[in-house]
């Protein structure tokens, strides 16, 4: 077991496949987790699964053997990382209409979606100057990091994509005419989404990363990577890079955008308040309750405990 990184295990996970009654599916992924001392998130559907989950190895794998033993998820697919700190607050396990919100009800991506290519396989595909490469992330993800390449749609959200593929997408590939098109996102469930969304719209050759930017950075040497920068993650490890080491972003506590080393020189950042992006969009008030909340989280540090670390409910 590795112990330069710490001995939380982090676990990412999806799986598009039908779940019928949510509810109780919900509550027994609930039960494990609090039994085995795991906190993180994890968002169940009609469609299927998706979270990521951070805690004791027993605990985790405790949680992904409840997971397995659901029908349609014994192939559950997992991308792990380690970390010396536990990189969530709580636990919350939620009941939603999508796993992944794109407003795309009828799309099927457990049976539309486009084809896998391996992290090895990877460099080959999006070098071939014939490859449209898209990022279907979120705007400031793809300011972070990319692969070489790729056009960033700079959305704000990821129900932003359709109509983004719609207009300018749809446009770029009329422009380029490209005997394919490939898609990436952080763990591999957006490009799921989006490739199937693309053949919904008639495009035939999409493919995208397997296990997506995680999987890629953890099995792809850095010498030989097409990856530039950092990944972000939706836990308070905030980036990674190669080897998923934990990457040099903080969380701006008001706008919950990652801040870098110069974004945290910046006379406009104040720890827990405000960063270059939001320091205009926040009124007096706010600024106040997040400057209490900062210093909360101080006393809290000071003390050796979690602020908010306290298990909520579903």
């Amino acid at each position: 077991m590795p112990t330069t990184q710490g001995d939380i295990r982090v676990a990412a996970l999806y799986r598009f496949s039908p779940i019928t009654d949510r509810e109780a599916v919900r509550d027994a992924l609930f039960a494990a987790c609090e039994a085995g001392g795991v906190r993180g998130t994890l968002l169940v559907a009609h469609e299927g699964l998706n979270g990521t989950i951070a805690g004791p190895q027993a605990g985790i794998e405790a949680v992904l053997a409840a997971i397995r033993a659901l029908p349609g998820f014994a192939d559950l697919d997992v991308k792990y990382a380690w970390t010396g700190d536990m990189p969530f607050l709580r636990l919350k396990v939620r009941v939603k209409a999508e796993i992944v919100t794109m407003g795309q009800p009828d799309l099927d991506p457990a049976r539309q979606a486009g084809v896998y290519v391996s992290p090895t396989d990877w460099n080959a595909l999006i070098a071939d100057p014939d490859t449209l490469i898209i990022d279907t992330r979120n705007d400031y993800e793809g300011e972070i990091g990319a692969f070489e390449g790729a056009v960033q749609p700079n959305t704000k959200s990821f129900r932003d994509f359709p109509d983004w593929f719609r207009t300018e997408g749809r446009a770029l590939m009329e422009q380029t005419q490209p005997k394919r098109v490939a898609m990436y996102c952080t763990g591999g469930i957006r490009c799921e989404k989006s490739t199937a969304f693309l053949k919904a719209e008639g495009v035939e050759n999409v493919h995208h990363l397997e296990g997506g930017i995680l999987r890629y950075l953890e099995e792809v040497d850095q010498a030989d990577s097409l990856w530039r920068g950092d990944c972000f993650v939706f836990d308070e490890r905030v980036s990674v890079g190669h080897g998923l080491v934990q990457g040099p972003h903080s969380l701006c506590r008001a706008c919950r955008l990652p801040v870098d080393e110069a974004g945290r020189a910046s006379p406009h950042f104040i720890e827990g308040v405000c960063c270059e992006r939001c320091r205009d969009t926040r009124d007096d008030e706010q600024r106040l309750r997040y400057a209490e909340r900062q210093r909360q989280i101080e006393i809290a540090r000071k003390r050796g405990v979690d602020h908010l670390g306290a298990a909520k409910g579903t």
